[in-house]
């Protein structure tokens, strides 16, 4: 086993795997004047009928896209439950408006379907920042740990996985491997991994990679917010780093945390996760105050500022071209899609083993 590496300031061991280097484009948000933007939707409306197709929107798109998914008979969701309704629904073309890996998610459990996206360079971090071909090597490094990979990984590296989990799964699923006496090799997520290390107690060797949108919010800067807010209620995402996480009084994910937001009794919440699902929030409680998790301050250094600039990729003049040109389509290689439905299957039937709801509970 190679050496470890305790990160800076967070107390979270990993491998001694360089982080990956990427470009992340700057955060562009489509801006529309009215005439266009009813133009547009007019037209997509239309292209979804002709085109047999149907739209699924993350959480963190365009509130424009939420809409207009929820209009049309779509879906708006987090990745997996995405697919799962894309697989269930008569459309035989998906229309995936969020990320890469998302889409191919989508194709891996719905290969006879076509999927388009409106932009295929719409990335993530956490799949960047775990290239396949140095994901292959490291696991064939320790044969002797069960592979565990979050949902936001690529299709190659959901091949190489004996498992996929989301962050509403995973607790439950490492706690089984764990008492079935299995070492495990997580990835990509470091801060989500050490969130379920300590909760579970199990051998976790952790790929060094995190979200860019999660690992900027501050745990200084949140007490001070709290200290001005001390009746709210701190919401997290398990993708954000300990000095944030150590403060919540919720840590989930994305359906999880609109579900705390409707159901507990406090009227004030500070939200750490992508700002694009306060649009499912007040949909879900318009009587309740949101408050953005701190990404500035003195210890920022604020790249995403609360948002994906992948996500904010997505837009309806991107999304008519990608139905009206049948362009932007995702293609998975069947033999990699044949190895990659496996741990997701692996993880679908587990759940319904444990009678727990793993669809519309996942990742972010």
């Amino acid at each position: 086993m190679p050496a470890e590496r305790q990160a800076e300031s967070q107390g979270i061991v990993t491998a001694t795997l360089p982080a990956q280097t990427f470009h992340v484009p700057p955060t562009v948000v489509e801006v529309l004047g009215e005439d266009e933007r009813h133009a547009l939707r007019e037209e997509i409306k239309a292209l979804l009928v002709r085109e047999n197709a149907v739209l699924v929107a993350h959480y963190y798109t365009d509130p424009e896209l939420q809409a207009l998914a929820d209009e049309t008979g779509g879906h708006v969701s987090d990745s997996l439950d995405m697919a799962r309704f894309g697989h269930e629904h008569p459309a035989s073309t998906l229309v995936v408006a969020g990320v890469r890996f998302m889409g191919e998610t989508a194709k891996i459990l719905n290969p006879e379907k076509r999927v388009l996206m409106p932009d295929l360079k719409a990335e993530c971090s956490l799949d960047l920042g775990c290239p396949a071909d140095a994901f292959t090597a490291f696991c064939d490094q320790h044969p002797d740990r069960t592979v565990v990979v979050y949902a936001n990984t690529s299709a190659a590296v959901k091949a190489r996985a004996d498992w996929m989990v989301t962050s509403g799964s995973a607790l439950d699923v490492v706690r089984h491997l764990k008492a079935e006496g299995r070492k495990i090799l997580w990835a990509p997520d470091k801060y989500l991994g050490h969130y379920i290390q300590e909760q579970t107690g199990a051998d976790m060797l952790l790929w060094n990679a995190a979200c860019i949108v999660h690992e900027e919010f501050k745990g200084r800067e949140l007490a001070e917010l709290r200290a001005r807010h001390p009746e709210a209620k701190v919401l997290v995402h398990p993708e954000s780093p300990p000095s944030v996480i150590a403060q919540a009084d919720f840590v989930g994910s994305t359906s999880g945390i609109i579900k705390a937001v409707k159901t507990l009794s406090a009227r004030e919440f500070i939200v750490a996760t992508d700002k694009g699902i306060f649009y499912k929030i007040r949909q879900a409680a318009p009587d309740k105050v949101l408050i953005e998790a701190p990404t500035a301050g003195d210890s920022a250094t604020c790249r995403s500022c609360g948002h994906c600039p992948w996500m904010a990729m997505n837009g309806l003049r991107k999304l008519a071209a990608a139905l009206r040109e049948g362009s932007n389509e995702i293609h998975v290689a069947p033999e990699i899609g044949r190895r990659a439905v496996v741990p997701i299957t692996r993880l679908l039937d587990f759940s319904a083993g444990q009678h727990t709801v793993i669809y519309g509970n996942n990742d972010a």
